[in-house]
C-alpha cells in the first residue's frame, strides 16, 4: 500500500528533525550541514505524503457519515471534492519516490565539438552554445568558458564551458549525444540544403577529494598559445597541455594568460571526464539502468536533427517534432523538448520499478 511506503520517510524526517535540535549537533558544523541537507531533500515527499494521509483521512470521515441520514448530503459532496484528489496525490508521490540521480544538483562541463560539415558544423557549435546561453540567463545560472578554439569561418572547432546554478546537470544531461543541423550555408549559390552534425558532451563539476589524480600518471606540457587572444599570444609558454597517461585522456587550454590558471581549467575538465568516465563505465554494466537513461547513453547516438529550412527541431529518443526551431534557438526556450524528455524518462522509471 503507498501509504505504507511512505511512513519511512515521515520517520526518517522526524528523526532528523530531533537529531539537529540535539546541542550535540549543534556544536558540529559539519555534520549539522549534512544533516539539513538530507532534511530538505525528504521535505517535499513528508509535505506530500502528509497531504495524501490527510485526503485519505477526510475521505474515510465522510464516507463513515453516509451512514447517518442527516449528514449523507454533505458528505456525499465532500466525496465528491475529495476522491478525485487521490489519482494526482498518488501520481506526484510516485515522482518523488523515484531514485534521484546523485549528480542532479551539480554544476556541469559542457563540451561541443564541430563534428562532419567542414565550416558549418563550426558555425553550428557557435549556434547551439549560444542557445545554451540563452536557456542559462532564463534560468539564472552563470556560464564561465574554460577553453574555446575559434574556426575561421565562424564559430568554434569547440566550446568547453562550466554551467553553474541550481539543477543545471538535472536539466542539461538530456543535451549528450550527436545534434545534426540541415541548412543552406551562406556560401551555397545553388540553394542546397547541406547535412553537419557537432557533439555534445555533458559532464557533472566534481571537488578535488572525489577524483584522486596520482601526479605520476599525469604528462604535463607547457607551449605557446596559438589563435586569436591578443599580444601576448605566442609570447609566453602559457598554453598547457595535460595527459592522463592510464586512461589516454588529453586536456588542452590555453585561453588565459597565466600558466597557472589554463592548468587550474585544465585540470577541472581533466577530473569531470574522469569521473564522466566511471559514470559511462557503471551504466555499460547495467544494461537495463542504461536502457532508462534517456540523456546519459551512447555519446554516438544522434540525439536530435535541425532542420531550418522547415523550421523543424526533432528530438529521436521520444519522436517529439515541433516546428519551433527558430524560436526555441533564438530564445533559449529549451524547457520546450527538455520537460518531455524529463516527463519520458520518469515514466520508463515509474514502470521498471513498479510503482
Amino acid at each position: 500500500m503507498l501509504a505504507d511506503k511512505l511512513t519511512p520517510f515521515i520517520n526518517r524526517y522526524n528523526e532528523l528533525s530531533k537529531l539537529l535540535s540535539s546541542p550535540d549537533i549543534t556544536s558540529d558544523i559539519k555534520r549539522m550541514t549534512a544533516l539539513s541537507k538530507e532534511q530538505s531533500s525528504l521535505l517535499p515527499i513528508v509535505e506530500k505524503a502528509q497531504e495524501f494521509k490527510s485526503v485519505l483521512a477526510e475521505i474515510a470521515d465522510s464516507k463513515a457519515m453516509l451512514s447517518d441520514p442527516e449528514m449523507f448530503e454533505m458528505a456525499k459532496e465532500e466525496l465528491k471534492e475529495l476522491e478525485p484528489k487521490i489519482p494526482k496525490l498518488k501520481e506526484d508521490i510516485k515522482l518523488l519516490l523515484l531514485p534521484k540521480d546523485p549528480n542532479d544538483d551539480r554544476n556541469i562541463i559542457v563540451e561541443l565539438r564541430a563534428g562532419a560539415g567542414g565550416d558549418e558544423a563550426a558555425i553550428f557549435v557557435g549556434d547551439l552554445f549560444d542557445a545554451y546561453t540563452r536557456y542559462a540567463e532564463l534560468k539564472g545560472w552563470k556560464i564561465e568558458l574554460m577553453s574555446t578554439s575559434p574556426s575561421d569561418a565562424g564559430g568554434y572547432k569547440e566550446v568547453i564551458a562550466l554551467i553553474k546554478g541550481d539543477q543545471v546537470y538535472s536539466r542539461l544531461k538530456y543535451e549528450g549525444g550527436t545534434h545534426r543541423v540541415q541548412r543552406v550555408p551562406a556560401t551555397e549559390s545553388q540553394g542546397r540544403v547541406h547535412t553537419s552534425a557537432i557533439t555534445v558532451a555533458v559532464m557533472a563539476e566534481v571537488d578535488d577529494v572525489e577524483v584522486q589524480i596520482n601526479e605520476n600518471d599525469l604528462k604535463i606540457d607547457v607551449m605557446r598559445s596559438s589563435g586569436c587572444g591578443g599580444q601576448s599570444v605566442n609570447t609566453t609558454d602559457s598554453a598547457v597541455r595535460i595527459t592522463h597517461l592510464p586512461s589516454g585522456i588529453v586536456v588542452t587550454n590555453q585561453d588565459q594568460k597565466s600558466q597557472h590558471k589554463n592548468k587550474d581549467k585544465a585540470m577541472k575538465v581533466l577530473k569531470a571526464r574522469l569521473y564522466d568516465l566511471e559514470m559511462q563505465e557503471a551504466l555499460a554494466k547495467d544494461s537495463a539502468n542504461r536502457s532508462a537513461q534517456v540523456g546519459t547513453g551512447d555519446r554516438s547516438g544522434r540525439i536530435r536533427t535541425y532542420n531550418y529550412p522547415q523550421n523543424r527541431i526533432s528530438d529521436h529518443r521520444i519522436t517529439l517534432t515541433l516546428y519551433r526551431l527558430a524560436e526555441i534557438m533564438g530564445g533559449g526556450l529549451l524547457d520546450e523538448i527538455i520537460e518531455p524528455l524529463i516527463a519520458d524518462h520518469q515514466a520508463k522509471i515509474v514502470e521498471a520499478a513498479g510503482l
